[in-house]
């Protein structure tokens, strides 16, 4: 004869409902995240949160739980986007030819300058902004300082040109023109007047400069 433990089972601790709340919350957030970098690069930074909400399938509370504001959500995803580009500076860093990692990584920085202008400029002005940039800029200019240095040795006749230097020069190439042809060739340029002996290798592909 068998008999029933009529003891409830005991349920998840403490600790573990708070780990999966937070585990849940923290999946919630990058959802959001993924899907308002998906919404501002195809509507504009003007679509609102009800519609990002909608299409993560998450409820409106839940989002104003994570980004009370508007700037919060535009902030925080503008800071990822400069997280990633910094990250694609240091794997190249390991694992490719120092010239073509920085020039690898220069395109990359045309094209976030190109695609998130209007997400950093959307950015309202107050006493945050300017702290937030600044550390942005820094992180950028520590990641070219990086890929400049190795790719080129410190005695060079070209040494005295910076990291500042360099990005602000490829920044007026990625406000000056969207064509993606003239964008390598003003790239391709840029690298045979630093390293004439290389080949004009921009974006995994030699430009015709003749």
């Amino acid at each position: 004869m068998s008999f029933v433990d009529p003891t409830p089972a005991p349920g998840p601790a403490p600790g573990q409902r708070l780990g999966g709340r937070r585990a849940e919350a923290q999946r919630n957030r990058e959802r959001l995240l993924d899907t308002a970098r998906e919404i501002f690069a195809e509507r504009g930074v003007g679509a609102s949160l009800n519609d990002i909400a909608r299409q993560a399938g998450i409820g409106n509370a839940t989002v104003y739980r994570h980004f009370p504001t508007r700037r919060e959500l535009i902030v925080a995803v503008y800071a990822e986007e400069v997280t990633a580009l910094c990250a694609q500076g240091e794997a190249l860093l390991g694992r490719t030819h120092p010239v073509d990692a920085l020039f690898g990584w220069l395109r990359a920085f045309v094209a976030h300058v190109a695609t998130k202008r209007d997400l950093a400029l959307a950015i309202p002005t107050d006493g945050q902004r300017s702290a937030l940039f600044d550390d942005w800029h820094a992180a950028t200019r520590a990641t070219a300082a990086r890929l400049l240095t190795r790719a080129r040795p410190a005695d060079t006749p070209d040494a005295d040109l910076g990291a500042s230097d360099l990005l602000a020069l490829t920044s007026g190439i990625a406000l000056s023109t969207t064509d993606s042809e003239q964008i390598d060739r003003c790239l391709a340029l840029v690298r045979r007047a630093l390293f004439p002996r290389e080949p004009s290798v921009v974006n995994g592909r030699e430009v015709d400069l003749g």
